[in-house]
């Protein structure tokens, strides 16, 4: 059967259009290859960051667990340091961090020896206010020295005491004294206790008369 010229024609026409297809067909196989490809190497690139994050993450939690830990056992020390120098050697103040739904929180417990028992509970069950007051004071001692940048000036107190009995007032008093040294700092105190008012180097009474402040001093 003879081919005629314009079927020759067409059917060159369709071998020169089927082959441009194959070529943008092919032409679009390597660019998705080589989008495959780069993004496998972006998929490997993100997981091995990922994997690189996970660690960082984990070396930061371990960080910051043991910062946690070291502040934890600097606050005991220094709390257990001040309610043995008032009250006694037979105290221990103790701090539990826990983390609960996703945030860290501290319960502070006070443990005494009585007559051989180990009693442990937390601050305002024990020995009445004047134990919070002094495990107040020492935790703002401990908060104010270890704070950075270093925080200079007095240390300002209101009412230090007002709730340690006059058997260890004078414990008190002796413990200021020798804070005030010890850190070098100026303590500035309001007190209506003699005993704390003792230990200053310059003190002023300050009374109302008809509704006037009334500052006198005492020792300057």
């Amino acid at each position: 059967m003879a081919v005629t010229a314009s079927e020759l024609s067409a059917l060159h026409d369709r071998l020169n259009d089927l082959t441009s297809f194959y070529y943008i067909q092919k032409g679009k196989e390597e660019h998705l290859l080589k989008q495959r490809e780069e993004k496998q190497q972006r998929l490997h690139d993100i997981t091995g960051k990922i994997d690189l994050l996970e660690k960082v993450k984990l070396l930061l939690q371990g960080a910051g667990e043991y910062a946690r830990e070291q502040s934890k056992i600097q606050v005991e020390k220094l709390v257990t340091y001040c309610l043995q120098y008032i009250f006694g050697s037979d105290i221990k103040f103790e701090i539990e961090i826990n983390e609960k739904g996703g945030r860290i929180e501290a319960d502070f417990f006070v443990e005494t020896d009585y007559e051989g028992y180990k009693i442990r509970s937390q601050p305002q069950d024990t020995r009445g206010g004047g134990i919070i007051d002094i495990i107040s004071l020492a935790i703002r001692l401990a908060m104010l020295q270890s704070y950075y940048p270093e925080i200079h000036g007095p240390l300002i107190l209101d009412e230090p005491a007002k709730h340690v009995s006059e058997e260890y007032i004078v414990n008190v008093s002796n413990f200021l004294s020798e804070i005030s040294e010890l850190l070098g700092r100026q303590v500035i105190m309001i007190t209506h206790n003699a005993h704390l008012a003792e230990i200053s180097n310059t003190s002023y009474s300050i009374s109302q008369d008809k509704g006037i402040s009334v500052v006198t001093p005492i020792r300057s």
